[in-house]
C-alpha cells in the first residue's frame, strides 16, 4: 500500500509551517513540501523533512510535481499554510478531487476592495473605503473620507504596507512610500484608503462555520504590529453573540464555507465593525494559544478536513492564554539579548522563542517582521496567566546600538588627506 501524503505548498518561517509537518506527522502523513526556495525554511534542513524544489507561482509546475508524486504517494491532501498560495491551494484541489477551499471566492477575499464590496453588499459593518491607483486618487479619497484614514496596499498579508495617517503630509509621505519602488507589491499597485476605526480590537478563529475562540489582540497604530493576543476576551454574551453573528455572515458573504478563517474586528461607538477577513487559519502563535486556552488543535482538525476525515472542535478546557511579541522602539545592531532560559523555566510559560541572534541588524519594517521574539504563558486563571506573561517578559533585555547617521559615519573616517601634485615619489 502506497504512503498517504500531505503536500504543503510552501511554509512559513514564524513556525506554522512546521507546525502543519508535526501534525501531519501524527496522523500518520508523510509530509513533502513544494517550495521556490527550501533553504529559506531552516526546519526543513535541520529535521530533516522532505522538500522539493518547484515554481510555486506557476500552476502547471505545481500540478506536475503532484501529479508525479502521485506515482509513488497516495496524495491524501493539498494545502498551505499562506494566504498568498491558498487560491492556487484551491485550483490544485479541483484539478485533484480532493477537498479544499473555492479559488474564487479565496482571490476575491484575497483583494481587499472586493471584499470591502461584497461585505458591504451583503449589509456586514466595514469602514468607510476608497479604491486608489495614484497619489492623486489617493489624495481626494482621504479627503472624502475625512483624516486620520487608513492606507495599505490593496492585496497583502501581516500589516504589511498599511499605515495610519493623521493628517495630509503623513498621506503624502506613506504614498509616495508605497508607489516609490520600496514596497513590494503582490499585485497591481492599487490601494485603499479607510476610514480609521478606533476601538478595541478582537481577532477570531473560525472552521467552517463554527467560532473556534475570539482573543482581544492589541495593534499599535501607526503601523499596526500586533503587540499582544489573549484568549479569550472579555466580552459579554450578547457581545460575543453579536461578534459571532457579524462574522458568520462574513462567510456567507464571502463564500468561504469551507475551511478555517480568521476575521478581525473593532467594537467601535457604532458596534462591531469588520476590519479584514482572511480565508486561512491565522499564523503561529495564534494555534498554540487556541490549543492552550481550549485544547483544540486548529492544524490538526485543519489537516484532517484537507484529507476528507472526521474533524472536531469540541473544547476540552477553558484556560486563559496570551502572547506577547518582543519589538524593538529603533533600527540598529543587535548587540545582545538575553533572559530566555529564564523566562522559558518559569512555571506557566508555554513558549518562549527569539527570532533574532546578537549582532543581527535590526530594521524595522512596520509590519510583522518587526518582531523580534514571543512570549505565551496559559493557565486556568487570566490573572495568573497576564501576571506570569508579564513576569516572564520583565526578565528579556536586549541592547541595540543605533546606526551611526552620515554625519557620524563621516567624523569617523577623519579628515580626508590629499597629496600635493608637485610632491615627490618619496614624500607621498
Amino acid at each position: 500500500m502506497a504512503t498517504r501524503a500531505l503536500i504543503l505548498v510552501e511554509g512559513d518561517p514564524t513556525g506554522t509551517g512546521l507546525l502543519y509537518i508535526q501534525a501531519a506527522q501524527r496522523l500518520g502523513l508523510h509530509p513533502i513540501t513544494l517550495s521556490a526556495d527550501p533553504a529559506r525554511y531552516e526546519y526543513l534542513a535541520a529535521e530533516k523533512y522532505e522538500a522539493i524544489r518547484v515554481d510555486t507561482d506557476n500552476l502547471d509546475a505545481l500540478i506536475r510535481e503532484c501529479s508525479r508524486l502521485g506515482a509513488t504517494y497516495d496524495v491524501a491532501g493539498i494545502t498551505s499554510s499562506l494566504e498568498a498560495f491558498y487560491a492556487t491551494i484551491g485550483k490544485l484541489c479541483q484539478y485533484f478531487d480532493l477537498p479544499g477551499p473555492n479559488p474564487t471566492s479565496i482571490e476575491r477575499c484575497c483583494e481587499k476592495f472586493s471584499q470591502r464590496q461584497l461585505l458591504a453588499a451583503a449589509g456586514v459593518p466595514v469602514p468607510a473605503y476608497r479604491l486608489a491607483a495614484n497619489a492623486a486618487d489617493v489624495q481626494s479619497s482621504a479627503a472624502e473620507i475625512g483624516l486620520p484614514v487608513i492606507l495599505k496596499p490593496a492585496v497583502g498579508a501581516g500589516s504589511c504596507g498599511v499605515r495610519l495617517c493623521r493628517n495630509a503630509d503623513e498621506v503624502a509621505e506613506h504614498t509616495t512610500y508605497l508607489l516609490g519602488g520600496k514596497h513590494i507589491w503582490r499585485s497591481l499597485p492599487r490601494m485603499l484608503v479607510e476610514e480609521f476605526a478606533e476601538g478595541p480590537q478582537y481577532n477570531l478563529e473560525v472552521m467552517e462555520n463554527e467560532v473556534i475562540g475570539v482573543a482581544a489582540a492589541d495593534y499599535g497604530p501607526p503601523h499596526f504590529v500586533c503587540r499582544e493576543h489573549i484568549y479569550p476576551a472579555l466580552l459579554t454574551d450578547d457581545e460575543h453573540e453579536r461578534i459571532a453573528d457579524i462574522s458568520l455572515n462574513c462567510l456567507r458573504a464571502l463564500g468561504l464555507g469551507w475551511g478555517p478563517a480568521n476575521i478581525e474586528l473593532r467594537w467601535t461607538e457604532r458596534g462591531p465593525v469588520v476590519i479584514e477577513v482572511n480565508p486561512r487559519l491565522a499564523g503561529s502563535p495564534v494555534p498554540q494559544l487556541v490549543q492552550a486556552a481550549y485544547g483544540v488543535d486548529l492544524v490538526s482538525e485543519h489537516i484532517k478536513l484537507v484529507i476528507g476525515e472526521e474533524w472536531n472542535l469540541r473544547k476540552r478546557r477553558s484556560h486563559t492564554a496570551a502572547a506577547r511579541y518582543l519589538i524593538p522602539d529603533c533600527d540598529g545592531t543587535l548587540d545582545w539579548i538575553d533572559g530566555d532560559s529564564r523566562a522559558a523555566a518559569m512555571s506557566g510559560v508555554a513558549e518562549v522563542k527569539l527570532f533574532v541572534e546578537a549582532k543581527t541588524p535590526i530594521i524595522r519594517k512596520g509590519d510583522y517582521r518587526d518582531r523580534i521574539g514571543q512570549i505565551l504563558a496559559a493557565s486556568p486563571s487570566r490573572a495568573l496567566t497576564e501576571a506570569t506573561l508579564q513576569r516572564a517578559v520583565d526578565l528579556i533585555d536586549w541592547s541595540i546600538t543605533p546606526f551611526p547617521t552620515v554625519g557620524e559615519q563621516e567624523q569617523s573616517l577623519g579628515p580626508t588627506l590629499s597629496t600635493p601634485a608637485s610632491a615627490a615619489p618619496d614624500e607621498r
